[in-house]
């Protein structure tokens, strides 16, 4: 399955409540942020990155060779962290 860090990064950022134009800082360029890659199983090929809002921190996680992105509150607020990485 072909997809960005954007795409990828839109549906996790929704979950939060947060959208794109909340980046308050990004470790990507918009290049790399937009560059396609295939995020199913066999390997990792997105770019490593951390993104902030004024909310979360949001970065890739893989299992498998398989790619998505992971978020945890950037400041305490009492909500834990799921396990991440694993299926």
């Amino acid at each position: 399955m072909k997809t960005s860090w954007q795409e990828l990064l839109v549906q996790a950022m929704s979950d939060q409540g947060d959208t794109l134009q909340d980046i308050v800082a990004c470790t990507l360029s918009d290049r790399e942020m937009a560059k396609k890659f295939n995020s199913g199983y066999g390997g990792t090929e997105g770019a490593p990155f951390t993104l902030w809002t004024a909310k979360a921190v949001y970065f890739p996680v893989q299992y498998d060779g398989a790619e998505w992105v992971g978020s945890a509150s950037r400041h305490p607020d009492g909500v834990p962290t799921q396990h991440q990485g694993g299926g």
